[in-house]
C-alpha cells in the first residue's frame, strides 16, 4: 500500500479504495477529497471531529505567550492563534503501543 516514504498520501488511499471497494480510481478520488473537505470544513466551523475507535480533531485558542526568534535571539511575542489538535482514542493509543 506505501512507497518508500513514511508518509501515506492521497494517491495511495485513492488506490487501496478502488482495488478494495472496486470502484473506479476517479470515483475513489472524490470520496477521499469530499471526505477530507468536510473535515475541512467542519474545523473551520469551530466544530470537533469524533472517529470512533481513531481519534478527535480538535480547534484549540492558543493564548500569547513570549518567544524567541532562533536565528537572531531577539525575543518575541507570539500572538494568538488557533491549532488543530489530534488526540488519539484509547484503542489507537493501545494498538500503537503493541
Amino acid at each position: 500500500m506505501h512507497n518508500n516514504s513514511n508518509n501515506l498520501t492521497r494517491k495511495e488511499l485513492t488506490e487501496t479504495l478502488a482495488e478494495q471497494l472496486g470502484f473506479s480510481q476517479s470515483n475513489c478520488a472524490q470520496i477521499v477529497d469530499s471526505f477530507f473537505d468536510n473535515i475541512k470544513q467542519s474545523m473551520l466551523n469551530g466544530e470537533s471531529i469524533k472517529l470512533v475507535h481513531f481519534g478527535t480533531f480538535t480547534i484549540r485558542d492558543k493564548s500569547p505567550r513570549r518567544g524567541r526568534n532562533p536565528r537572531t535571539g531577539e525575543s518575541i511575542t507570539i500572538k494568538k492563534r488557533q491549532a488543530v489538535s489530534f488526540r488519539p482514542s484509547k484503542k489507537l493509543r493501545e494498538q500503537v503501543n503493541n
